[in-house]
């Protein structure tokens, strides 16, 4: 964007009442503004009933995720000068319902991932409940899921899937990254459960491998690489009936008590410079 640009003209696709149409903005450009300042700036000052959703400002919540000049991101995160034009164009996450302008259905998106069983599953309820001690987890285990830990559930992945549009039962890359960051998590033991819901016709092998959902991640998490790995894990238990082994509590560690300082021998010439040495001491 060239520094001499003083507003930005912003186009939001708007719907209400199951009518839409195109409405635009113009804004005064700052630098560092991002796509949800310039929101905050038409709601404030140019029309209020505009609708979007927003809350950390700071690339967390993922609430405030808009397709933005054709591809989905968060509006806090984006800055409108690194789009390199003066012309920005808004429209509501695809393949999600709209509501009202930006604002879109996620009910379905979140009944999806929890189906995945997001938790940990153990056969122990007592001690998952109530634990006692931690379950080992080593640090070559711990890589092999903590990068799919990092979603928050912004829907972005979900709007850039081209499976999703064509299958409304597919869960979606969302909800299968999640089914393998708890597939891979040595601690649970509900592996079976999971792979037996992902494992049908409109299930994991529904992914074509198109790599958006990967492209428009906010925050790194790759759901298509997780996709993939998950389709490995199912056909491993399905052709050679691989069943994994949770990890175990880890036992109390043994404490050793350190040797008690001893103090220099009694002498009965008193001897002060031996004493001041072990006080330092």
């Amino acid at each position: 964007m060239s520094k001499e640009i003083k507003e930005v003209l912003v186009r939001i696709l708007r719907t209400d009442n199951g009518r839409s149409w195109w409405a635009e903005y113009k804004v005064p450009f700052f630098e560092g503004m991002t796509v949800l300042d310039a929101l905050n700036y038409i709601r404030e000052r140019l029309d209020n009933t505009l609708a979007f959703r927003s809350h950390c400002r700071m690339g967390v919540c993922g609430s405030c995720a808009v397709v933005v000049n054709g591809k989905p991101r968060l509006a806090c995160n984006t800055q409108i000068a690194r789009l390199g034009t003066d012309v920005v164009e808004l429209k509501p996450l695809y393949n999600f319902p709209v509501i009202r302008d930006l604002v879109v259905d996620l009910v379905d998106f979140f009944n999806k991932h929890r189906r995945m069983k997001p938790y940990l599953i153990r056969r122990d309820v007592k001690e998952r409940e109530e634990p006692t001690r931690e379950y080992r987890v080593t640090p070559e285990e711990f890589e092999r899921y903590t990068q799919f830990t990092y979603c928050i559930m912004c829907g972005a992945c979900v709007a850039a899937c081209p499976t999703v549009s064509a299958d409304n039962l597919y869960p979606g890359p969302q909800a299968l990254a999640q089914a393998y960051r708890y597939l891979a998590d040595p601690r649970d033991e509900g592996w079976e459960e999971r792979l037996r819901i992902v494992d049908d016709q409109h299930g994991v092998w529904r992914c074509h491998f198109a790599g958006a959902c990967s492209y428009v991640c906010p925050k790194g998490v790759d759901p298509a690489l997780a996709i993939q790995l998950l389709k490995k894990e199912l056909f491993k238990y399905k052709l050679f009936k691989r069943r994994k082994k949770a990890s175990e509590i880890v036992p109390p560690p043994e404490v050793k008590a350190p040797p008690k300082k001893q103090p220099p021998p009694f002498d009965y010439e008193f001897n002060i410079e031996e004493v001041i040495k072990y006080e330092r001491e």
